[in-house]
């Protein structure tokens, strides 16, 4: 009986053990979404398209300013060309509240952001990232957002903290 009470002590001090291997393809899942952002920030668009799979879907669910919701959507191609123009304006898209969930081959990521352009912030709003594992790991697939300028949690136009 002492030898299971220490080892039921030991185990509680190591913290929560995953059996399952969730740990990793949760940091491997997140590790494709912070090198999406840091990709655009350097400007290097070979790893931005590397981030996704061929024919990926970018999606931005908005407001016309009637009230009518649109749902747009941008090619790969057109965002990689974009991040790859040379330009002395950086961006910069920080992360908060990023949730992953994971399922097999399927992760879907949320996140809030704040996007910068260069000092100034531009917008800010909500990622929706699905990610799917094959041969070559975890790739996006779709990649949903909305944008807006009011309710950030910085004022347009201030600088990153």
């Amino acid at each position: 009986m002492k030898r299971i009470l220490i080892a039921v002590f030991a185990l509680a001090a190591l913290g929560p053990v995953d059996l399952h291997g969730q740990a990793t393809a949760e940091d491997s899942v997140r590790a494709v979404v912070t090198g999406l952002f840091d990709a655009m920030r350097t400007r290097d668009s070979a790893a931005v398209r590397g981030a996704f799979v061929p024919g990926a879907r970018l999606q931005t669910a908005a407001v016309r300013q009637d009230g009518t919701p649109v749902l747009r959507e941008d090619s790969l191609n057109t965002f990689v060309r974009a991040v790859g123009e040379p330009s002395d304006v950086m961006w910069d898209e920080q992360l908060d509240a990023v949730y992953v969930r994971i399922d097999g081959p399927l992760a879907v990521v949320t996140t809030d952001y704040t996007f910068f352009a260069g000092p100034r912030l531009n917008h800010c709003g909500i990622n929706a990232f699905q990610l799917f594992r094959g041969p070559e790991g975890w790739k996006i697939f779709q990649l949903t957002d909305t944008r807006r300028r009011t309710g950030c949690r910085a004022e347009i136009g201030s600088s990153p903290p």
